[in-house]
């Protein structure tokens, strides 16, 4: 039952003679977006958001096999193939994992080679990290192997403790410090992955205030995947996320920072990360859903990719090219690279 005293309403209307107050002070302008009639100067100046946003393909990861995703690439071939398509459609950079024959992730320089050469030929701008994870016994020796033989422009350094999945993934603090020299001395960039805002600290702590990694760093973060930082409702990624960009940035205020569309919130994840000005790593490595509200399965690296690009232009943001992305991220043309 309405309680609405509807007598003292038609009082009030009759006053208001049925009229809205209305007072148009800046006549002729109604309303200006940009402008102000009693000050000359912008009321609503453009964001501070790049123009260019860097799109990463994470092509096939260390983490799902065929039984999670039967589109997932596993073999040196399937992998060429995912990373020479998204390469010709415009990615602005590649990340690389190659598997053993069982499927599982190796840091077999020849594995590597059989997919980075290739790629190199046909794509000669486009940079291409890879995560070097050294994990078994003599994955080290072979890590120096690849550093050594100039396989990759960047490598992430993993400043992390974590449980994965149901896997405890922890680098020992002389790791991350030896394994950070070793892949700045041999020409390539290190880029540094923090999976929970922890690993911010470790990074500025070890890597930065120690002055083996010069600021502005390269940063990527890496939510969301089980034992991350959590992201199981809308409103946990968006704070999640604000969070550990906030401690980046107040760690190093001009850093470069690159979100992966990670576990549940997949390509949720990247677009509020593309809105907020930031760069985005898509594919089939850190998730095997395209949306986090439904359990189709990812086809394609090139899906990912599109999908991105969709984004791109619905934000008004250009994808950068691969040689954009060098300048963004202060990486060398390949020749420079070789010749340090």
């Amino acid at each position: 039952m309405s309680r609405i005293d509807w007598e003292r309403v038609q009082a009030g209307l009759e006053r208001a003679r049925h009229r809205i107050l209305w007072r148009p002070y800046g006549a002729p302008d109604v309303l200006s977006l940009d402008s102000s009639s009693f000050f000359d100067g912008p009321i609503e100046p453009p964001w501070s958001i790049p123009d260019r946003l860097i799109v990463s393909v994470a092509i096939t990861g260390a983490f799902f096999r065929k039984d999670a995703n039967p589109a997932q690439p596993i073999t040196p071939e399937e992998i060429l193939s995912e990373a020479r398509a998204c390469a010709a459609a415009g990615a602005s950079t590649l990340h690389i994992h190659v598997r053993d024959d069982r499927g599982y992730n190796t840091l077999s320089l020849e594995r590597f080679q059989q997919v980075v050469q290739p790629l190199r030929e046909e794509f000669p701008e486009i940079a291409i990290d890879g995560c070097l994870v050294p994990v078994l016994e003599g994955e080290w020796e072979e890590m120096c192997r690849v550093l050594d033989a100039d396989v990759f422009d960047a490598a992430p350094i993993n400043t992390t403790t974590v449980y994965l999945g149901d896997t405890l993934f922890s680098k020992p603090l002389p790791l991350i410090l030896e394994k950070t020299r070793l892949v700045r001395e041999s020409g390539a960039k290190p880029i540094i992955a923090c999976y929970t805002d922890a690993d911010v600290s470790i990074a500025a702590r070890y890597l930065l205030r120690s002055g083996l990694v010069e600021t502005p760093a390269y940063w990527l973060i890496l939510p969301a995947l089980p034992g991350c930082s959590p992201m199981e409702s809308p409103r946990q990624m968006v704070e999640g996320l604000l969070r550990t960009t906030t401690v980046i940035y107040e760690t190093d205020p001009d850093a470069t920072v690159m979100v992966c569309a990670a576990g549940r919130p997949s390509m949720h994840l990247v677009t509020v990360a593309a809105a907020l000005g930031l760069h985005i790593r898509v594919g089939m490595e850190d998730t095997i859903w395209p949306w986090p509200h439904r359990d189709e399965k990812l086809t394609s690296n090139l899906q990912t990719l599109e999908l991105a690009q969709t984004l791109a232009s619905a934000l008004g943001r250009e994808i950068a090219t691969p040689a954009e992305y060098r300048t963004l991220v202060d990486l060398p043309k390949r020749s420079q690279a070789v010749a340090s």
